[in-house]
Formats: structure tokens, sequence, C-alpha cells
């Protein structure tokens, strides 16, 4: 039978999921079964979220991979532990020489914006601290399914051929010819349903296991990543890989309608969608579909990429203090500036692609993960250490070449970071994970789904299918199909330059896991994609 796995003409809708011992929720279905199987083997949520993990770093290697960054906020033992695993510059990193090259902007790919690898690192941090199986059963499904091979979803198929075309176009010189000889067949994407295996990530996969990530970071796999750095022009050495490792780190938060909100401080972005409802409780949204609703949250997050784009970075290097950033009077203030009959021009920063995967899991014992992971758009810097299936990410293209800038590129720092997991708490208990995927779309959609939860009173499904927007610019604003035509005109009047996108991709992939009254989760995935909820 032929058909299109990408077309359906008809509406359809998601119903919660719900589970009393244990929950997984990914976007690819192997990687959701991973994590249940970790569980009925004897592991706990965070063996769950490292299982599907690792296997959504084979499943959907346009979006993740063993070469990019991983960040976890993890509920255990009564509270909430963050984990950054996001990796820092090159040691030998010069700026000027980046500058002279390419002028004021970091290139988007090549070796400048490669940075060192933290989702090894996660894996093996994540088990050692709260996991109960040893990373070599956690990983074994990951590696079958490199070794042996697996049907490609869609919505991975879809971004797989998008990128690869691209990237043909885009990249030149011998050095990225290896990320086309590992991800493409004679440089052709796989389609939806055909089998696909990369028997060298099953190998690097097994160094990793069996070393506990040593392998990567002191071994035979950063060897092996030190001399394809050496051999093509790279900064990249076994020393940055050698002194890298994770940090514990505290979660931050803010309180908005009686639920505590939480994200990573920086380097990462998580702080944006946190100012951003500091904004919101201000200002009381109200009904949900109506124009000023959708006014305000695109105005309250124009403010808070405003002052995050100029702010955030590495916190070493952050010129203003968290607690400024979060306070109740910063907020007054900001919303002040908030006009609610036209739209405001507070920066022209701003984006939407990326490449990135969202997982979360849970237990019957109480334990939650809530974790994400990327390559940063698609393949990342278009660099593959040869014979390992290592595509190493590009995040550093998200720093700085601004010298004044607090996130301007140097030697072992770290870049401002687009992909941020969230939490909720209410009262010290935990009520669950989300998180939403896309680059700068990431704290637009954690904004949406948490009004769309505590001000609207969705259910976790209808709060995940809502139509969303995305500020992209300016006054640049985008709309998914679904927007209410009235809305669409009013929001032109107010000033907005609006658009609406048939293609929805691009407005974040999300899953959440959140314990209803009565004590049973709740899971919910996204129908922009092939979201996937498995429960144990």
């Amino acid at each position: 039978m032929k058909f299109d796995p990408l077309r359906y003409k008809y509406p359809s809708r998601r119903t919660l999921v719900y589970a009393s011992r244990g929950m997984v929720a990914t976007t690819q279905p192997l990687a959701a079964q991973a994590g249940v199987e970790a569980m009925r083997r004897g592991g706990n949520a965070v063996d769950a979220a490292v299982a599907a993990a690792a296997a959504l770093s084979v499943t959907e290697p346009v979006s993740n991979g063993i070469g990019g960054d991983a960040f976890a906020i993890v509920w255990s033992g009564g509270r909430l532990h963050g984990l950054n695993s996001s990796g820092w510059a090159p040691a030998l990193t010069d700026a000027e020489k980046i500058r002279a090259r390419y002028g004021g902007r970091m290139p988007l790919y090549g070796w400048e914006t490669v940075t060192v690898p933290g989702a090894p690192a996660a894996w093996a941090e994540l088990s050692a601290k709260f996991g109960r199986l040893p990373l070599t059963e956690t990983i074994e499904p990951a590696i079958e399914c490199a070794e042996n091979g697996f049907p490609v979803s869609p919505t991975a198929a879809l971004l797989w051929k998008r990128r690869i075309a691209l990237m043909k176009k885009e990249l030149r010189g011998e050095e990225f010819s290896h990320l086309f000889e590992s991800f493409t067949n004679d440089g052709e994407a796989p389609k939806a349903g055909e089998i696909w295996r990369c028997r060298d990530q099953a190998r690097t996969l097994e160094k990793i296991a069996a070393t506990d990530a040593e392998a990567f970071y002191r071994g035979e796999l950063a060897e092996r990543i030190d001399e394809f750095s050496r051999e093509s022009g790279g900064a990249l050495r076994a020393d940055d890989l050698a002194a890298y490792a994770p940090e514990w780190i505290e979660p931050i938060s803010v309180n908005y309608n009686g639920c505590d909100v939480w994200e990573m401080p920086p380097n990462g972005q998580g702080i944006t969608a946190l100012m951003a409802l500091n904004v919101l409780k201000r200002l009381r949204l109200g009904e949900r579909d109506c124009t000023r609703s959708y006014h305000l949250q695109i105005e309250a997050l124009k403010l808070a990429f405003a002052e995050s784009l100029a702010e955030v970075a590495d916190c070493r290097f952050m010129r203003k203090k968290l607690s400024e950033m979060l306070s109740e009077e910063f907020a007054a203030r900001q919303a002040a500036r908030i006009d609610e009959k036209s739209a405001g021009l507070f920066t022209s920063e701003g984006g939407a692609s990326g490449g990135t995967v969202y997982l979360a899991a849970a237990d019957g014992e109480g334990n939650m993960v809530s974790m994400i992971q990327s390559n940063y758009i698609g393949f990342g810097s278009g660099l593959c250490v040869p014979g390992t299936g290592i595509a190493l990410h590009g995040r550093g293209n998200n720093f700085s070449l601004d010298a004044d800038h607090p996130n301007c590129i140097a030697p072992h720092k770290k870049p401002y970071h687009t992909i941020i997991p969230g939490f909720i708490t209410k009262g010290g208990r935990a009520v669950g994970p989300f998180g939403v995927m896309g680059a700068f779309m990431q704290p637009q959609g954690h904004v949406q789904l948490i009004a769309n939860m505590t001000d609207f009173a969705l259910n976790p499904q209808e709060a995940l299918d809502a139509p969303r927007f995305q500020w992209l610019s300016g006054k640049k604003v985008a709309l998914e199909q679904g927007v209410p035509n009235h809305i669409l005109n009013e929001l032109a009047d107010m000033g907005h330059e609006v658009r609406v996108d048939a293609d929805r991709t691009s407005y974040g992939r999300g899953q959440a896991i959140i314990r209803s009254e009565s004590g049973a989760l709740a899971g919910a995935t996204e129908p922009r994609a092939d979201g996937y909820v498995a429960v144990f």
C-alpha cells in the first residue's frame, strides 16, 4: 500500500495517557520503549531517561547525538537537582582569529562552532548519581538500534531530508565529507519507514557504556576526536575533553498561579521564560482565545528576550545577578513598559530553528526527570569524527564576537544555550516535568504551556495541542494555523507583523508528565511530531 506518512486530511486529537508505576514520553516510540524497558529491568526514572536519551541519539541523529550537549532536572529524595552538561570552548579558541575570518558574527558550521560535547558525560553522571542499572545495560537498546537498524519515523525523516539537502549546498571542504558518509545513503537521507543503521555509532556507544564515558573524555574516542581536529584545522584537543565535567547546580524558579515553575540557570535561556511569567502574572491574561491574551504573552516574551540576549552567558561572566533579573521590582518595571494597545519594539534579535530532543520520565516511587539534548541546528557543526558516528554539535554558533558582550567567545567558556528542561512543583511537591523543543522557540513554548495549564485550566494534552505563536524578531510574529482570523487581524492592527505557517515543525515539539490529583501520572505529547508515551 502506498501512502504519505506526513499527510493527514482530517483533524485528530490525542488523549492523555495514564499510568501508576512508570511513564516515559519522547519524540520517538523506540526511545520511549527503551526507557520503559529500563524500568522493567529494575531501574528507576533516571535509568529510563538515560536509556531514552541514548536511544534518541541514534533514532533522531538530525536533532541530537553523541556529540551534543544535555541538561536535566531530576526530582529525587523530595527535592530538585539540576545537571548542566553543556560544554565549553577549546583552550586554543582565539576570538580575534574568528573575527578576522568571519567578521562580526559566529559561523554556523566548522570547527569554530565546536564546543566540548556534554551528552555522554550527562548519561554517565545521571546513572552514577541516581541510577540503579549499569550503563552497559541502560544503553543496550541504543546499541541494538544502531547495530541492527530501525525504521525511521516520519518527522525525523522530514527533518533529516531538509537538513541534508541544505548542508549539501552549504558545506565546502573535505572535513565535512564524513558527515555524509555516516548519515546518508550515497548522499541521500533515509525515507520514513526505511531501515537505518549506523554501526559506527554502535561501536562508539559500546565504548561509552563500558567505560562510563571515560573513553569519550580521556580514552580512545578522545584521541580520535583530537586527531581529527588537528588534521582538519580545529582547536579542540584531548586536554579540553579530559578537563571537562558536568556540573550539579540549583534550578531557579518563579511562582505563577500558585505553581513554582523551575528552569536551569544561565548559561541556559530558561530564565527568559521565568522573566516573561513574572511579567504576565501582573497583567492577568483572562480568557485564552482572545487578542489581548496573545498580545500580552508576545510582549512579555519580547521584553524577556531583550534582557536575556543582552545579558545571559556563562554565569562566571555575567554582569547582572540572577536575583535582580527575577526580582519583583524588575518585573514590575518591565510590565509597565507594555502597551496593551500596540506592539512594542524591544529588540531585533531572535530566531526559531533548532535541532533538539526533549524527554520526560517518571516512576512509581516518585522520581521524575526532565531532560533535553541537542546537536544545535540539525547535525550541528557539519563535522563528524571519521569512523565513530560522532556528529559534533555547533553550539559555539551561539557565542557573540562582540568583545564587550558577556557572551563573547573565550577559552573554556560556555555559550548562551537554548536547550532548557522545565519542571513544576506546588507546595513543595513534584507536579511534573515538561519541555518544548526548537532553539529560541523553547522559552516561548514553556510560557504558553504554563499559561495554558494554569491560566486557562487546559489538561496537559490540550495545552500541547493548542495553536502557538512564536516571536521571530522586531515586531515579526508567526502563528500556527488554528488561531482565529479575527485575532490575526486585530494583532496586525496593533502593529504586529503577522504571518501564519502551515508547517508546524518550527513551533516546538514537546512532552509533559503531570501528576494528577488522584496521584496517577498523566502523560501528553505533541501532535506536531512523532511523540510517544510509553507506560509501565
